[in-house]
């Protein structure tokens, strides 16, 4: 028969691990929430317990990139779904699977402008700058600057203007 779990809470941390085991790319927090949520899975806060229980335990690293939380499956998380994953019923994995091959563009597309600083050997920061289209990196770009402040505005600009800044380089460079 179909084993139902007693704790529901864990059957939804099965679902967006499951979710994230399927593509590879991060998603973020609300594309998960759209697909759980638009299907009536769950409610809100409930999925933000469940994305901040699985974040808390190591099964899913989340990191902030312009406003928006992407999520990571980690090895734990991995190693958890292997050994769970049958919980989940078939019906349901078809549906995730489904919905992921369906909007698979979309929702890569999302996190294809990437933008992140951090603190190099040298003491300077560098914003570490990345445009994608599908597996194709278009842009890959390091800038050096001594502000952290600085880093952290060029990855800001880098949200909003990377199509011009693109444009531009593309124009000047071919």
């Amino acid at each position: 028969g179909v084993f139902i779990m007693s704790d529901p809470i864990t059957l939804y941390k099965l679902l967006v691990l499951y979710m994230m085991n399927r593509v590879s790319f991060p998603l973020t927090a609300a594309q998960i929430s759209d697909f759980i949520l638009t299907r009536e899975y769950t409610n809100f806060l409930t999925l933000q317990q469940v994305i901040r229980e699985l974040t808390d335990t190591g099964l899913v690293d989340a990191r902030t990139v312009r406003n928006r939380t992407q999520l990571l499956l980690t090895k734990d998380g991995k190693q958890t779904l292997d050994f769970f994953s049958q919980q989940i019923s078939a019906s349901i994995r078809q549906e995730i699977d489904e919905y992921l091959k369906e909007n698979e563009m979309e929702l890569r597309n999302e996190v294809s402008i990437l933008a992140d600083y951090y603190k190099s050997t040298s003491g300077e920061y560098e914003a570490h700058l990345k445009a994608k289209e599908g597996n194709v990196t278009l842009v890959d770009l390091i800038i050096s600057v001594p502000v952290e402040e600085t880093a952290a505005a060029i990855c800001d600009n880098w949200q909003k203007k990377n199509q011009e800044i693109y444009q531009y380089l593309i124009e000047q460079l071919f």
